[in-house]
């Protein structure tokens, strides 16, 4: 049976959360164990520059953590590679042919451009390297002929911008890049502790190695129902975020017993976000145990990022061969 090839990565801009768990890596660790896929997973650290040009000395750290976080949660090295981006260099080569083909419009009209724009308004971002970062990725999903890129729907016009670029290179030149498609996760929703998006921009994220009084600090001070101001008031789960962590979190039977007992004030906000601490702490308690071993083994996670950079690096030598020879240079 041939495997059908996917490809996902992540930037290094800082430690990851429970959202990156829900919203991506549990995603990642079901489809390696498919098998029906063959998986690469990336450090993303020159699309780190994109926001970060000017604040560069944590990314070699933030890549290695980036790295041991997922190891932690699932992700098998056996199963996937895992390899950093700037150790291909082919994958610059490939998005300086891709920007010389892709027309300006197309990048001034990706929504999640002017979005990001706004949500980082204190950088300066406005950079060439910002504004074409939608090439570099597409250079970094086409160069393994990926098949398919799990994606939350937010996400849906970074792939759609590829598969045009894709398209356009195959037009123009020869028929060398499938067209990837977009993978669909369903994606709970997991505020962060001030009831925004959870965010490393917006420092209101719970992270993956957050334990102990760490995690009971930041749930405690998780925002609840607005118009719940005193123990006796009753309150409205469906309103608080909270009860939306219990909901991914506690046993359905717990979900049932906080949702009665809330709505008829039987039990308080600083009782209800006690129990969800214990109830997050007693499930990543797996993913703790495997951060202490990776964390004092670390020589161990090198030789991982090497051997997937190895292995990645094989497969872009070859794409690129077939580009050279279409592009004729």
């Amino acid at each position: 049976m041939t495997k059908k090839r996917i490809l996902s990565g992540m930037r290094p801009t800082g430690l990851l959360h429970l959202g990156h768990i829900h919203g991506a890596l549990r995603n990642w660790v079901e489809l390696q164990n498919d098998g029906h896929y063959e998986c690469y997973y990336f450090v993303a650290d020159w699309h780190a520059l994109t926001s970060d040009y000017n604040n560069t000395h944590q990314i070699k750290e933030h890549t290695l953590n980036m790295v041991v976080d997922w190891l932690s949660v699932g992700i098998d090295p056996v199963k996937s590679t895992l390899f950093v981006q700037s150790g291909i260099k082919e994958h610059a080569e490939l998005f300086v042919i891709l920007s010389m083909i892709t027309p300006l419009p197309w990048l001034e009209r990706n929504p999640t451009y002017k979005e990001m724009k706004e949500e980082l308004s204190e950088k300066d971002l406005s950079t060439f390297g910002f504004l074409g970062y939608p090439v570099l990725q597409a250079a970094d999903i086409i160069m393994y002929k990926a098949y398919g890129v799990p994606v939350g729907v937010d996400q849906l016009p970074h792939v759609e911008l590829t598969r045009e670029i894709a398209r356009r290179f195959n037009f123009l030149y020869r028929d060398i890049f499938p067209i990837p498609e977009p993978l669909l996760t369903n994606v709970p929703k997991l505020l962060g502790i001030d009831g925004r998006k959870m965010s490393k921009s917006y420092d209101n994220s719970i992270n993956i190695s957050d334990k102990e009084e760490t995690l009971k600090s930041k749930v405690g001070a998780m925002f609840t129902d607005p118009q719940r101001m005193r123990k006796k008031d009753p309150g409205r789960p469906e309103l608080c975020n909270v009860f939306g962590y219990h909901q991914i979190y506690s046993s359905p039977d717990d979900v049932e017993e906080m949702s009665r007992e809330c709505k008829k004030a039987g039990i308080g906000c600083t009782d209800c976000k006690k129990r969800l601490a214990v109830r997050i702490s007693e499930a990543m308690n797996p993913v703790y145990q495997r951060q202490d071993y990776y964390r004092s083994h670390m020589d161990e996670v090198r030789i991982i990022i090497e051997d997937g950079n190895n292995r990645a690096s094989r497969i872009a030598r070859m794409t690129m061969e077939e580009v050279r020879e279409a592009v004729k240079i």
